[in-house]
C-alpha cells in the first residue's frame, strides 16, 4: 500500500467514525456514504489533486463524471450528500477552511413508486415455505414477522430475543440512525414465532448462548446476506418477482388500503420523515387506476 493508499484509508477511517459516534448515522448509510468517498478520492488521485486544494469546480466535475457512469438522481443526491457531509468532517479538521460542498444542489429525484405483492401473493409466497424442518420454521415466522410489522432487512437480522414480547405481541425495534421502536404483530405472525421458538431455534441453537431471534444452520446469527439468499430461492419457487423488502412495502399499502393513518404507518415504519410514508399513498392510486380500467374499461 503506496502513501496515497494508507493517507487516504486514514481519511476514510476517520469519517466513517464520526458519522456513526458523532453524527449517529446508521451503519448503512455510513457505509454509503464511505463508498461514495472512496470513489471521489479514487477520482483525485486520478486526476493528481488534492482533497486540500479541491474547488467547487473540481467536485461538479467529478459529479459529471459519475454521472456518465449511468448513475441515477438518487443515487447522485446520495453522493452529494455524502459530499456534504465529508465536507463538514474536512471543515472540521482543518483541510477545507469552509465547506464548499454545501454549494452543489442535490438533483430531484423522481422516486419510483415501490412494487408491492397482493394478500393473495403474500399468502401464497409465504405458504409455499416448506415448514418440515427448523430452516422451514424459521423462514416462515422470519417472513411472517418482516410482512406483519414492515422490517427492514436489517432490522429483522439483528432483532434480539429479548426485544420479542410475546404475551403482548411486541416488539422492540432497532432502526435507521439508531432509533428505536415498538411495533405490535399479527396473529400469524404470533403463531408461526412461537413455534419456532418452541420447536425450530433449539434445534439449531442447542446449549449455545444466542442474543439474536434468528439464526443460521450453525446455530449462529443470521446475516442479510442469508435472509436475502433464501428469499430469492422463494421467489424462484413460487414465480413471485418480489424482494424481502417487498413485504415491508406490501405491509405499509396494505394498511393505508385498510384505512390506516398515514401519521400511524410513519410511525410503525419507522420513517423520521412523512414525506417518505406518502410514496405509499401514490401505490394505492396506482392501484386505483388499476382497478378502474379493468372494471370500467370504457
Amino acid at each position: 500500500m503506496n502513501d496515497f493508499e494508507k493517507s487516504s484509508q486514514n481519511l476514510l477511517s476517520q469519517f466513517y467514525d464520526e458519522l456513526i459516534t458523532v453524527d449517529r448515522k446508521g451503519v448503512l448509510t455510513a457505509q454509503t456514504y464511505e463508498t461514495s468517498i472512496r470513489f471521489l478520492l479514487v477520482w483525485c488521485k486520478k486526476q493528481n489533486k488534492k482533497i486540500s486544494s479541491l474547488t467547487v469546480q473540481d467536485l461538479l466535475y467529478y459529479l459529471v463524471e459519475r454521472k456518465t457512469q449511468g448513475l441515477d438522481s438518487l443515487t447522485m443526491a446520495k453522493d452529494i450528500s455524502a459530499l456534504r457531509s465529508f465536507g463538514t468532517f474536512l471543515t472540521q479538521q482543518g483541510i477545507w477552511k469552509e465547506n464548499i460542498a454545501l454549494l452543489l444542489e442535490r438533483p430531484k429525484s423522481n422516486r419510483r413508486i415501490p412494487s408491492v405483492l397482493t394478500v393473495e401473493q403474500v399468502d401464497f409466497l409465504l405458504s409455499s415455505i416448506d415448514i418440515s424442518t427448523p430452516l422451514g420454521l424459521r423462514d416462515r415466522a422470519l417472513f411472517e414477522l418482516v410482512y406483519s410489522c414492515g422490517l427492514r432487512i436489517s432490522e429483522v437480522s439483528d432483532l434480539l430475543l429479548q426485544n420479542v414480547h410475546l404475551s403482548e405481541r411486541l416488539l422492540w425495534v432497532h432502526g435507521k440512525g439508531d432509533k428505536e421502536r415498538v411495533v405490535p404483530f399479527g396473529d400469524d405472525a404470533f403463531f408461526w414465532l412461537k413455534k419456532w421458538l418452541d420447536e425450530g431455534r433449539p434445534q439449531l441453537v442447542g446449549h449455545k448462548m444466542v442474543a439474536t431471534l434468528f439464526v443460521n444452520y450453525a446455530g449462529k446469527p443470521i446475516s442479510r446476506k442469508g435472509i436475502w439468499k433464501r428469499f430469492k430461492e422463494l421467489e424462484a419457487q413460487t414465480g413471485i418477482d418480489a424482494k424481502v423488502h417487498t413485504l415491508r412495502h406490501s405491509f405499509a399499502t396494505h394498511l393505508l388500503a385498510g384505512g390506516a393513518d398515514l401519521r400511524s404507518v410513519q410511525e410503525l415504519l419507522g420513517h423520521s420523515d412523512l414525506a417518505t410514508t406518502q410514496i405509499y399513498t401514490h401505490v394505492d392510486d396506482e392501484q386505483l387506476r388499476d382497478y378502474h380500467r379493468d372494471f370500467f374499461p370504457k
